[in-house]
């Protein structure tokens, strides 16, 4: 079957402008062949085994990385299984996510080199979303912002074990998330430039000064921001404060509403440049979940009045989020943010802070990695490499 596609009739946001009354061509070997406005369509000359798929004014835009991401449907990266990582891809295409990073959570070391493992097994066997490589959220972090990440997991500074997660990752490993203020982040930073890791600041009570040393040696990413970290203060700004007051400093967010407030996240755009924002879910395993018992992490929770998952142990115990891409979208387009800023927030940017070559915007020469939503941000369609893997058309 022929990759060969044209959309017609929709509008481009390519992951640094907005263009109207336009055309994209993907080509046979997946990847964007060409741009262009309607006016110019019927001069084109397609192979005959070119498809033609009217988008009907849709948005044709890049699809979505989920640079941070734990469940979804009842499958995690907690069950270190190679299945529960395929079917988070399944699942994952259903919301126009094209790529994605599962995210390792802090806990015993033989779970995480276990959980580690199975994504790397599972990669070249997807049937929805592309896994990217490994997340690892610790285990060199601040008992004090633990969230809900296992406190048994939490340990100083070693970097044998370093060496021993990396490894495991067999070169699939992307980042870690660390805190910064702890004994020993100089030399475990130096060495993660050395193996290509981008260290993240999270789950972390640094203080300003903490954070400028990280900078110093090279952390310039944040773990989902205001959250799991020490809070701004007038005498202690403290990580929110640094992060707000360098613009070089980049971070995730949550674009769920709950996790942070609608105008802090607009603005942080208006005192930090979009390219160093990031859009992630941090969702939770049973995010979408249809029956059963809902279980993020070992813990039984319930779906709270908000969307987010609440410990069914302790009712005070806030453990995550169950927003999906295609929601946190909505979220913002609602909240009145461009949708040329959105994309970069939940595309472009995550493919370029963690060097994902030719992904994450709508360029001749590109991977044909697509998501085509209506004006309700509803999917319509999505393409990996070129290929349709969700037909939402008719």
């Amino acid at each position: 079957m022929s990759l060969r596609t044209v959309l017609t009739n929709g509008t481009v946001v390519t992951g640094y402008a907005k263009l109207k009354d336009c055309a994209l061509y993907i080509d046979e070997r997946g990847e964007i062949g060409d741009i262009f406005n309607m006016r110019r369509l019927p001069e084109k000359k397609f192979p005959s085994d070119t498809t033609m798929i009217d988008v009907q004014g849709s948005f044709i835009m890049p699809g979505f990385i989920d640079s941070h991401i734990h469940g979804i449907g009842g499958y995690g990266t907690e069950d270190c299984q190679v299945d529960s990582i395929l079917k988070m891809s399944e699942r994952l295409a259903d919301f126009g996510i094209s790529a994605f990073m599962p995210t390792i959570y802090t806990d015993k070391l033989d779970v995480m080199l276990a959980g580690i493992k199975a994504i790397v097994e599972a990669m070249g066997k997807e049937e929805g979303a592309k896994i990217m490589g490994v997340n690892i959220e610790g285990p060199f972090i601040s008992i004090e912002r633990i969230g809900a990440q296992n406190p048994e997991g939490v340990i100083p500074v070693d970097l044998d074990i370093f060496n021993q997660l990396i490894d495991a990752g067999e070169g699939k490993v992307i980042c870690m998330t660390v805190a910064p203020e702890l004994k020993h982040m100089r030399e475990l930073a130096l060495l993660a430039r050395e193996r290509n890791i981008v260290l993240l600041a999270g789950h972390t009570n640094a203080s300003y000064e903490n954070i400028m040393e990280g900078m110093q040696c090279g952390i310039f990413h944040s773990t989902h921001f205001f959250n799991a970290m020490s809070r701004l203060h007038h005498r202690n700004p403290g990580t929110v404060g640094a992060i707000l007051i360098q613009r070089d400093m980049q971070c995730e967010v949550i674009c769920d509403g709950v996790h942070v407030h609608p105008e802090l996240i607009k603005m942080l755009l208006r005192e930090k440049p979009v390219d160093n924002i990031v859009m992630i879910t941090d969702s939770l395993k049973p995010t979408k979940q249809q029956g059963g018992k809902l279980m993020a992490n070992g813990e039984e929770c319930y779906v709270g009045p908000d969307g987010a998952f609440i410990s069914k142990k302790d009712p005070s115990l806030f453990l995550g989020s169950g927003l999906t891409m295609l929601q946190g979208m909505k979220n913002v387009v609602d909240w009145e943010i461009p949708i040329q800023q959105a994309s970069q927030m939940s595309s472009t940017n995550p493919a370029r802070i963690y060097s994902f070559q030719k992904q994450g915007m709508l360029v001749p020469g590109y991977k044909a990695d697509i998501v085509v939503l209506d004006d309700r941000m509803q999917l319509k369609g999505l393409f990996v490499d070129g290929n349709l893997i969700r037909d939402r058309f008719a």
